[in-house]
């Protein structure tokens, strides 16, 4: 079956920066369209970034475009988003996921259980 992991989360101060990793089983990679997507207990999920099956086409939301960068590794099976000038606002449970169409407009077809990302000083 398919399954997503996700790993990398932590405890970090304001500034700092953090890798998450996705590391995915069960499915064709790279004809997957991926994104990175966060949740606050008691809001809904909101889209981070995507990132087209052959790494070409990234999308970000506006409040994460210039700090975060996410990445593939399509021979590992890998999904990466390297988060830089952390804030307490981008303190979230962060999942990844496998789906079509990129952006806000992104389609899930699988999803992982997440990972937490604190900020704080």
């Amino acid at each position: 079956q398919v399954q997503l992991v996700e790993s990398g989360g932590g405890l970090v101060q304001p500034g700092d920066s953090l890798t998450l990793s996705c590391a995915a089983s069960g499915l064709t990679f790279s004809t997957y369209t991926m994104g990175w997507f966060r949740q606050v207990p008691g809001k809904e999920r909101e889209f981070v970034a995507t990132i087209g099956g052959s790494g070409d086409t990234i999308r970000y939301a506006d409040s994460v475009k210039g700090r975060f960068t996410i990445s593939r590794a399509n021979t590992k099976n890998a999904l990466y988003l390297s988060m830089n000038s952390l804030k307490p606002e981008d303190t979230a449970v962060y999942s990844c996921a496998a789906g079509l169409h990129g952006g806000s407009s992104f389609r899930a077809y699988y999803r992982g259980q997440g990972t937490q990302v604190t900020v704080s000083s």
